[in-house]
């Protein structure tokens, strides 16, 4: 199977799910045109809280559909744009990039940053969900599996269907961390 968009979504207020659409636009240096996150600096509210300063690195948030069927074997049900994300892929490993490569998805270019970690909110949303995000690799430490961050290079739409392209960074390859 081929790396595609599933689904892509966007909300403009702070929301923790976002609506799905038809398609998304996003913009080079800023994020996804009419997101709340959108923006040169930081605009999770927890991390304005610590210094509104500092840049952007969570411009997009992806995460592979893959999880959600793991997911729904735990006896939890998500739809696309249920836990924030902005493009559901399915066909590519996304936890598995190192940081600085890039996506072409559609017509715009993104690069990813690091992991999304996850937040108490996913227990608001459906009970027990944040630690079904957590898990732990052969050496004891824990994976964060609620998908990754990105900024925007190359301003263009993103639609469901849309393939996706990968190009890795040089080596050494730098592992993601939470951002």
């Amino acid at each position: 199977m081929s790396a595609k968009v599933i689904a892509v979504s966007c909300s403009a207020e702070y929301a923790f799910s976002k609506p799905r659409q038809d398609n998304i636009h996003l913009v080079e240096g800023l994020g996804v045109e009419g997101d709340a996150h959108s923006g040169t600096t930081v605009k999770h509210r927890s991390r304005i809280n610590r210094d509104p300063t500092v840049p952007n690195l969570r411009q997009v948030h992806l995460i592979h559909a893959e999880l959600f069927d793991e997911l729904k074997e735990k006896g939890f049900e998500l739809q696309a744009g249920d836990i924030g994300e902005n493009i559901l892929t399915r066909g590519i490993d996304l936890l598995d990039f190192p940081r600085g490569a890039r996506l072409q998805i559609g017509g715009a270019v993104i690069e990813i940053t690091g992991l999304r970690n996850p937040c108490y909110q996913l227990n608001d949303f459906q009970d027990g969900l944040m630690n079904a995000c957590i898990d732990k690799d052969v050496d004891g430490n824990a994976v964060f599996k609620s998908g990754i961050m990105s900024v925007v290079l190359t301003s263009g739409d993103v639609k469901a269907g849309d393939a996706i392209s990968i190009e890795l960074p040089d080596e050494p390859h730098q592992p993601l961390e939470i951002v």
